[in-house]
């Protein structure tokens, strides 16, 4: 797929919208996405080496908040199960008309749905991608989400879990938060742009600690929860059923 540089809030904006994942960016998405979260590329890689170890035969494995289906594609690349296939699920139209645009057949094939993830259906899972795609949904939706992949995964199934992460101690949240704009300016990033981009993600995308997604795993019912990674306040974790 052709990568656009991300511009779009290079320019001063007189009124900031807020951030929606519509055809502008659908078009710079990987751009945006790999000098925006840092250690994106290592989490993606990683999600491919996940699924083959997870995905079991005559199992489905879904990827929620799919976009153009990165980690779609790295889990395609590493099932050697047999008779699997990957549903990748996403509300924008945009997002999912590119990632149609590039899909080829495969022994592992991906299905395309454009539906809220709240309502879709989750059964004979063996392992759920959320990639980025809890933190922005409201807080008062994840428990319920969470447990309606726990009761439609496979005994000894996995989800992953990649969110941005808040924390409690207000020191650290603040240096997390520095960390990541400096990353940031250092993928060329201009102040302005930063400014402008963390404010159409105000109220729209809502970091929680990793403590809360944690206790809310447990809570649902997963027997463990632990970080696999961290780089800065961006984080994946893995949850066993």
């Amino acid at each position: 797929m052709t990568s656009i540089k991300d511009s779009l809030y290079s320019q001063p904006l007189g009124q900031i919208s807020s951030f929606t994942f519509d055809d502008h960016v659908a078009n710079v998405f990987p751009d945006m996405i790999s000098r925006s979260v840092p250690g994106y590329q290592t989490m993606i890689a990683a999600i491919g080496l996940l699924a083959g170890r997870f995905a079991t035969p005559n199992s489905v494995c879904y990827d929620l908040g799919c976009s153009l289906g990165a980690a779609s594609f790295s889990m395609q690349k590493n099932i050697m199960a047999e008779n699997c296939k990957i549903i990748a699920v996403d509300n924008s139209k945009a997002m999912l008309s590119r990632f149609e645009s590039i899909l080829t057949p495969d022994k592992t094939p991906i299905e395309l749905h454009c539906a809220d993830i709240r309502e879709i259906e989750i059964k004979n899972a063996s392992i759920v991608v959320l990639n980025f795609t809890l933190q922005f949904l409201p807080v008062e939706d994840r428990e319920k989400l969470l447990a309606k992949i726990y009761d439609g995964l496979l005994p000894n199934g996995a989800l992953i879990i990649s969110e941005k992460l808040a924390f409690d101690d207000l020191r650290q949240h603040e240096l997390q938060i520095d960390l990541h704009h400096e990353f940031k300016k250092a993928q060329g990033y201009s102040d302005l742009e930063i400014s402008q981009k963390r404010t159409a993600l105000e109220n729209v995308l809502i970091p929680e600690t990793f403590t809360t997604h944690q206790n809310r795993l447990k809570s649902v019912g997963f027997n463990s929860a632990e970080l696999w990674f961290q780089y800065f306040n961006f984080a994946s974790f893995i949850a066993l059923k």
